[in-house]
């Protein structure tokens, strides 16, 4: 097993140490909630920009896409390309809605929309999803840093959840937001530096990869069936995918993101303006694209390379025998110089905090905001809620090094799975609840629970048919990869056809602030 050398070591623990440094020093800052949770509002837009581009990249950007595009083609980058059109709406209708009333979380639009059950529904349902979600982050960094390092794999998760955790406690959002500014620059750092080794080693550089990887098929929107790649026509279907299907896929992932998701709108209500809030979302959409596009040239630059030089274990790669995720770290080990190791190591663990710290953040603004202050203690004083915010994220920082403890001794495909079942039961229909309350004045609270109820039967019968549980009669008709398209879809018929037959109910308090505030004319 590969070892750090003594420069590598240095590099990577002077990246640690530094992020420490970062939180600590933001942690003076932090005498109320407005600053824990906001940063006073002040953030200009370049910086909430680049916050959310390492928010949004995260391992799956690092990892996924070189490793998927060294196996497939490009397929799975389209979803990306509906990002302009989504953020385009939400500037529009989400952003203006968010930024009145100084509203903290995602999840307060709710309440005076649909009453306070649902705010809560919406609340623990992020929570849960995003404990799991940062889980399985942290456990698939643990696997790099094991592979790099020969540390154990339980020690790995430690080191990197404590790193995490004690800036992300310590410092606020201040400390979230700036180090992920910092995150961001490394790993684009870390992937031109692994790309660049790539282009030095092949003898016609670029141009190579390009030639190479054009004529086999390796930059077609194609999909891998039984070990050829076959290309997607641009039809409509839900038992194949399709481009057109990938991209409505996209939207619907994309306008749930900018909609209902705390880590995103977290950061446009730290921004100082709307105009600033806007400016980060043009950033973010500029920045990300080329970066995705990039990390999935670099797994086609992979692929080239180990074409003409060929390994066992890149082939094992290619035919199923290894994950393909292992194939940016394998790299990594076998042909980086030193030096380059601790780098690259770094823009790794960056990819994996950046989504990390903003999750324990999110995670502990919205159970003070949204449950705690709301049902629990109303009326305690600020700093109440600022001491208990950080032990909330003490907690949730404790459940993610144990959840990816936890990983490492199960079969991840199950684990992932799992992951899988609880996002889609817990998430499934949450858009068409917001474009519900966005631009209807129809349904209240018993209709968007009969949605979630419907909803979450619909994902249940998905889920067992997956398994071959059901009498091949009932099997879902569908890819397994629109799940969540359909299941916005069931929640918007069932939610809002009930509004169409049961009387409506006086939900909304005409002269509540939030009301005011929060509700479209």
């Amino acid at each position: 097993m590969t070892r750090l050398s003594l420069l590598d070591s240095g590099i990577l623990i002077a990246y640690l140490g530094g992020l420490f440094v970062m939180g600590f020093y933001f942690s003076k800052k932090n005498n109320s909630t407005e600053e824990y949770f906001l940063g006073g509002r002040r953030f200009s837009g370049w910086v909430i920009g680049l916050s959310l581009v390492g928010t949004s990249i995260s391992s799956i950007t690092f990892l996924a896409y070189p490793g998927d595009a060294f196996k497939t083609a490009w397929l799975r980058f389209l979803p990306n390309l509906m990002l302009p059109i989504a953020v385009v709406i939400a500037a529009r209708y989400f952003l203006p809605v968010f930024r009145r009333g100084a509203t903290t979380t995602a999840y307060e639009f709710l309440e005076p929309r649909f009453g306070p059950s649902i705010r809560a529904y919406g609340a623990i349902a992020f929570i849960i999803a995003q404990v799991v979600r940062v889980s399985l982050i942290l456990y698939l960094i643990s696997l790099v840093i094991q592979e790099i390092t020969g540390l154990d794999a339980t020690l790995c998760i430690v080191i990197a959840g404590i790193v995490v955790a004690g800036y992300t406690i310590a410092g606020g959002i201040d400390a979230v937001i700036w180090t992920d500014v910092v995150q961001t620059i490394v790993l684009l750092a870390g992937g031109l530096l692994c790309f660049a080794v790539v282009v030095s080693a092949l003898p016609g550089g670029v141009m190579q990869i390009v030639e190479i990887a054009g004529d086999q098929g390796k930059l077609a929107l194609s999909e891998l069936r039984d070990g050829e790649l076959v290309p997607v026509d641009w039809g409509l279907s839900l038992d194949k995918k399709t481009a057109s299907m990938m991209l409505f896929v996209g939207l619907i992932s994309w306008l749930t993101e900018y909609s209902s998701n705390q880590n995103t709108v977290q950061r446009f209500c730290a921004s100082k303006s709307d105009a600033e809030a806007r400016k980060a979302m043009l950033i973010c959409v500029l920045v990300s694209l080329p970066t995705w596009a990039f990390f999935m040239f670099l797994g086609t630059s992979l692929y080239v390379f180990f074409q003409v030089f060929p390994e066992p274990s890149a082939a094992e790669i290619l035919t199923g025998s290894r994950k393909a995720e292992e194939i940016l770290p394998f790299f990594i080990m076998n042909y980086l110089p030193t030096g380059f190791i601790g780098l690259v190591l770094a823009a790794a663990l960056a990819a994996a905090m950046s989504s990390l710290d903003s999750s324990i953040n999110a995670i502990s603004t919205v159970a003070i905001n949204d449950l705690y202050r709301r049902h629990f203690r109303p009326g305690a004083t600020d700093q109440h809620y600022l001491f208990v915010a950080r032990w909330i994220a003490v907690v949730a920082a404790i459940l993610m090094i144990t959840g990816a403890i936890y990983l490492t001794r199960a079969e991840s495909r199950t684990l992932q799975d799992t992951a899988t079942i609880l996002g889609s039961l817990l998430a499934g229909g949450l858009l068409a609840i917001y474009g519900i309350g966005f631009f209807s004045k129809r349904g209240d609270a018993r209709n968007v629970l009969i949605g979630i109820a419907g909803t979450m039967v619909f994902t249940g019968w998905t889920i067992l048919s997956s398994r071959s549980m059901l009498p091949s009669a009932v099997q879902f008709p569908f890819d397994l990869y629109y799940t969540g398209l359909i299941g916005n879809i069931v929640m918007f018929l069932i939610a809002y056809g009930s509004s169409l037959l049961l009387p409506r109910l006086a939900t909304i308090t005409p002269d509540s602030p939030p009301a005011r505030d929060m509700m479209r004319d």
